[in-house]
């Protein structure tokens, strides 16, 4: 689409400044006229102004002016409407493609709102995607938003705003992301999220020492230090290569041989009361149960075979990903 209207704006532009050049040379040629006299002479005669002649045309000139009022002046009226239509037709395509986008944020439910699409909100959101998550990107700058793929849901705005959150929906949202550069906006806006919506799960980027303390007291559910992590991370692969291998293969997006997934016991599951080996999971499924974080917050590493699945558990699972799915829905079940 975008290179159509830019080869139809280049056709347009083609059209009149032919249309003029075209009318300038002759005049230039056929009366000896200067260039700026020639130029004035084709304006006014391609504008249908009606001035007067500024110097009087011999036979030649005036049998020129006949061909170039025949041929220009349609040329230009054309040249016109049809820039006058991508105009009025982009308007028109800006308005309903708005008002599309409006619905369907406002249809949107138990979604993710990332609060910045910089280098670290762009991941975030192409992880959002490669797990099939609803989200709404809100993205202050209009360059950024404008580079943003068309079928993102995104809204332009300050997202330490309350009506510009209340736009993306964060009344019925299931979590939200704040990645923005300045701490300051992070903390702000952690605490007017928090305000609107007191269930919401907030995950806040933290760049400086001492501002996670801030954001956790301020509403955050999780901090994350980017910094940090990627020095622990660097440190990791120097001393630990075998591991860190490992565990990028399992998390890595895509990865079709193996996944760890966290995955919620429903309260109707019929694996409610019963211990991991008689649930089959390891034997059925091929599925190593990780962790289980229990409904108190409490987390247990590396859980025996007699330990009991609990209602509102949350069991971080690991296996292939067509076994994790099929485990999900099992889990559900009565």
């Amino acid at each position: 689409m975008i290179v159509l209207l830019k080869r139809r704006i280049a056709v347009i532009t083609a059209l009149v400044l032919g249309v003029i050049s075209f009318g300038t040379i002759g005049y230039s040629v056929i009366e000896k006229w200067n260039i700026f006299d020639a130029l004035y002479m084709t304006v006014i005669t391609l504008s249908t102004v009606g001035y007067e002649e500024i110097h009087e045309l011999s036979t030649p000139g005036r049998t020129f002016t006949i061909i170039l009022v025949l041929s220009g002046v349609g040329t230009m009226f054309y040249a016109l409407g049809a820039g006058a239509r991508i105009i009025i037709e982009g308007e028109i395509r800006e308005i309903f493609g708005r008002r599309k986008l409006i619905k369907k944020i406002a249809e949107i439910k138990n979604h993710y709102i990332i609060c910045g699409y910089g280098r670290m909100g762009k991941i975030v959101a192409n992880e959002m995607r490669h797990n099939h998550a609803p989200f709404v990107v809100v993205e202050k700058s209009p360059e950024i938003l404008a580079s943003m793929d068309t079928d993102m849901l995104a809204l332009q705005g300050d997202s330490t705003q309350d009506a510009v959150l209340k736009a993306a929906g964060i009344e019925k949202a299931r979590g939200l992301i704040y990645v923005l550069s300045s701490d300051a906006d992070n903390l702000y806006a952690v605490l007017s999220a928090r305000e609107l919506n007191p269930k919401l799960s907030i995950v806040a980027r933290a760049s400086e020492d001492g501002v996670e303390r801030k954001l956790l007291r301020a509403g955050a559910d999780s901090v994350i230090s980017p910094y940090y992590i990627g020095g622990i991370r660097i440190a990791h692969t120097a001393l630990k290569p075998a591991v860190v291998d490992f565990l990028e293969f399992a998390t890595k997006s895509g990865n079709l041989e193996l996944q760890i997934e966290e995955i919620k016991v429903k309260e109707d599951s019929k694996f409610i009361g019963c211990s991991l080996d008689k649930c089959g999971i390891r034997k059925d499924l091929g599925i190593i149960i990780v962790a289980i974080k229990r409904v108190t917050g409490e987390m247990e590493f590396n859980p025996k075979s007699t330990t009991n699945i609990m209602k509102g558990d949350t069991l971080i699972a690991m296996g292939e990903i067509k076994h994790l799915r099929e485990f999900a829905k099992v889990v559900g079940k009565t």
